[in-house]
């Protein structure tokens, strides 16, 4: 089977916002060739793909990140054994300790009722739905044998059927390091081709009912930090890694694709009332590469622009990604495969040579057959 990573590469300009917040509630920068820059997570992006996913996907393709964990296997017994309902939660508890996944007594809970409380692991737990189907039956099953679960088959409860965002995000279990699942998917902080300076904007809040008494002054000021960038985005899926979690060619095409998609349309929801940033990309360039994956950063190690310049960036940024790409393509002669280029209007038009021009859903559309051809043995 050919080695098979995407890179995907993103131009993506952002109105005034606070898409990520640091400890004290500025947007977070960091120093990249010599500037400061403005910069978004690469997990607060890939939650925000994570939510995505629900547009795209059915929901037991997908899986649920909880310390709850013992509730959500609880729920699962009640509904498909309402005999054991009452059980419910010590039946869960048992299947998540014998599968190594909870190791602590659940806290009993103040609530009054509140016997039979639900177990919470010691950290998020990442399990797909049908893998807390699957714990759940197992439950189910031991309850009416009159036995507790088996420690092994518990273990393989949590360890088979892999959603597609367990396979593409990855899964650590420190206590259960045999069922950890290796990332497909890596994702870059986004940074701003540009030098950037955090603003403050000064509000004031007035109390409706004085202003009919006719009195003066605000009802609360404050202040809420902010800046605007463009921002470069890049990703990588290990298409074979990916393959080999999942066991199947159509979910992977699917994962890809969905991944893709969600990727290029999704943002991070900091502050979205406030500011109402929701922008698309400018440019997004999808490579699929048969060497290793390559982040092309280095476009922007010297920012755009210059401060006061009132050009714009987007275009100074497309053209600097365009040259280069075919830079690094030169120098270490590993060219794509193949490339596809979704891109907004004539300032990102440099970006055009470097693929086959196309909208988003034909992109996703081209690379996903793709991706089942290189997959399909021959």
């Amino acid at each position: 089977m050919p080695r098979t990573i995407v890179d995907i590469h993103i131009l993506h300009s952002v109105p005034p916002s606070n898409l990520n917040r640091d400890d004290s509630g500025s947007p977070k920068t960091a120093v990249y060739g010599g500037v400061r820059r403005a910069r978004v997570s690469s997990q607060a992006w890939k939650r925000a793909v994570r939510l995505a996913f629900k547009q795209h996907l059915d929901l037991s393709e997908l899986g649920e990140r909880t310390m709850r964990v013992g509730e959500a296997v609880a729920r699962l017994i009640e509904r498909d054994a309402p005999d054991l309902a009452e059980q419910s939660a010590t039946l869960a508890n048992g299947v998540l300790v014998a599968a190594g996944l909870v190791k602590k007594e659940p806290k009993k809970k103040a609530k009054a009722g509140a016997e039979n409380p639900h177990a919470e692991s010691e950290y998020l737990l990442f399990l797909s739905r049908r893998q807390q189907q699957n714990l759940a039956a197992l439950a189910i099953n031991a309850a009416h044998a009159g036995h507790d679960p088996d420690a092994k088959a518990a273990k393989k409860a949590a360890n088979t059927d892999h959603s597609l965002d367990v396979a593409m995000f990855g899964r650590m279990v420190a206590d259960v390091s045999d069922i950890n699942v290796d990332a497909a998917v890596q994702v870059a902080h986004a940074i701003s081709v540009h030098a950037v300076d955090n603003e403050f904007d000064y509000f004031t809040a007035v109390d409706d009912r004085k202003h009919e008494e006719q009195e003066t002054g605000a009802g609360m000021i404050g202040t809420v930090e902010f800046n605007s960038s463009t921002l470069y985005r890049y990703a990588t899926i290990d298409v074979n890694r990916l393959h080999d979690t999942l066991g199947d060619l159509k979910a992977t095409q699917q994962a890809v694709e969905a991944f893709t998609t969600a990727f290029a349309t999704s943002m991070p929801s900091g502050k979205r009332n406030t500011f109402a940033n929701g922008t698309r990309p400018d440019a997004i360039m999808v490579q699929l590469r048969d060497t290793a994956a390559v982040n092309l950063v280095g476009a922007f190690e010297e920012p755009v622009g210059r401060t006061g310049d009132t050009t714009g960036r987007v275009a100074l940024a497309a053209q600097a990604l365009a040259a280069h790409t075919r830079d690094v393509h030169h120098a270490y002669g590993d060219n794509p495969v193949a490339a596809w280029i979704t891109h907004v209007g004539e300032r990102t038009a440099d970006l055009a040579a470097l693929g086959t021009v196309v909208p988003l859903p034909e992109l996703t559309t081209a690379l996903g057959n793709q991706i089942a051809a290189r997959l399909t043995p021959a």
